[in-house]
């Protein structure tokens, strides 16, 4: 399972999270943001029935389409790399 970190633009975490918490963070700052799917969907280019999908954790955004959409809201993603058992070596 892949886990990403979200932070807003001041580079405060809003925790390590996978695709449906993700999901869930976008939809929980564009509520905060009081900007409804459609208008995000306009902002941002990316399709409604797509942001919908993103929203709920389902389905498999392609990646330049999160980051459009975090982007749109103020957000970025970091990716950061497990380490291995053999690295530990």
């Amino acid at each position: 399972m892949n886990y990403f970190y979200i932070f807003d633009k001041n580079i405060n975490i809003l925790g390590f999270m996978d695709i449906k918490e993700i999901g869930k963070a976008i939809k929980d700052r564009r509520k905060a943001l009081g900007v409804n799917q459609q208008t995000l969907s306009e902002l941002s280019g990316v399709a409604i029935n797509t942001l919908v999908a993103i929203e709920r954790g389902e389905g498999n955004p392609q990646l330049q389409t999160l980051l459009t959409v975090l982007d749109t809201l103020g957000l970025q993603i970091y990716i950061n790399l497990k380490q291995l058992n053999y690295e530990k070596m």
